[in-house]
C-alpha cells in the first residue's frame, strides 16, 4: 500500500503534463489555421501576430480561440521602435536580449507588439519596414 501511495503523486504529475501538452498542441494547431495565408506570423507566450493583406493583427489565445486585440495598416507605417517590455519608454540597445515590444507608429496611431525574443523582433522590424515601403 505504501508503494502505491508513493507513486500516486507521480501519476498525477504525468496526467497534468499530458494535459498541458495537449492544450499547447491544440493552441499551435489553431494558430496554424489562423495564420494560414499570412505573409508574416508569430506565436509566443505574449500572443500571436500576423501580417495578412497589408494589415498587422495582434491576438491573444483565450477560451480556445484567437481573440483579435488590435490591428494596424502597414502602408501607414512611419516608424518602428524596439522598446523594453516593462520599463516604460526605454528603447532597447542592439545587444539586448529577452522580452521586448515593437512600437509601430503611423498616421497618428500607435500599436505595441510584444515579443519574447529580441532577435526575432529585430527581424520583424526589417520585414515590416520592407513591406511598408513596397505598399507605398
Amino acid at each position: 500500500m505504501i508503494h502505491g501511495l508513493l507513486w500516486f503523486p507521480l501519476l498525477l504529475v504525468f496526467v497534468l503534463l499530458t494535459a498541458l501538452g495537449w492544450l499547447e498542441r491544440r493552441r499551435q494547431n489553431l494558430f496554424l489555421i489562423w495564420a494560414e495565408g499570412s505573409e508574416l506570423s508569430k506565436l509566443d507566450i505574449s500572443g500571436a501576430a500576423r501580417l495578412k493583406e497589408g494589415i498587422l493583427s495582434l491576438s491573444t489565445f483565450e477560451a480556445g480561440k484567437f481573440q483579435e486585440k488590435d490591428a494596424f495598416e502597414i502602408k501607414q507605417l512611419e516608424l518602428v521602435e524596439l522598446m523594453a517590455l516593462s520599463s516604460g519608454e526605454a528603447p532597447l540597445t542592439n545587444e539586448s536580449q529577452g522580452r521586448c515590444r515593437l512600437r509601430l507608429i503611423g498616421k497618428g496611431k500607435e500599436m505595441d507588439v510584444p515579443f519574447e525574443d529580441a532577435d526575432r523582433a529585430r527581424d520583424w522590424i526589417d520585414q515590416l519596414m520592407a513591406r511598408a515601403r513596397c505598399d507605398l
